[in-house]
């Protein structure tokens, strides 16, 4: 049977940020996941930067796989993404902020 022909759409994740990083999202075991739309939310009177990174299975957070880095959401505003990025399994959606007031959410889907 061919694999990666079920695919259910989902959201991947959300979590208040804080300055250490976070894993939002990690594909699981068998499965690849698309990252499609991403909404991020400063909920604060005061600018706030974002690291947002798709890091492959086995590799460490680095400015190489970052999608945002040292990105700043202005106060009460939200940063909405929509594109495709493909993760394999083991790969993850992690990110963290300069300080609270961040909300992220990812959504896509799951393909087995």
């Amino acid at each position: 049977m061919a694999q990666y022909q079920v695919v259910t759409p989902k959201k991947l994740g959300q979590a208040a940020l804080t300055s250490t990083i976070a894993i939002i999202y990690t594909a699981p075991t068998s499965t690849r996941a698309f990252f499609k739309q991403m909404s991020v939310a400063n909920t604060t009177a005061a600018a706030i930067t974002v690291n947002i990174h798709l890091v492959p299975y086995g590799v460490a957070v680095a400015p190489a796989n970052a999608i945002y880095y040292e990105y700043s959401i202005a106060a009460n505003t939200t940063l909405n993404w929509t594109g495709t990025h493909i993760l394999n399994a083991g790969d993850s959606i992690q990110a963290k902020a300069s300080t609270t007031g961040i909300t992220l959410t990812a959504s896509g889907g799951e393909a087995v």
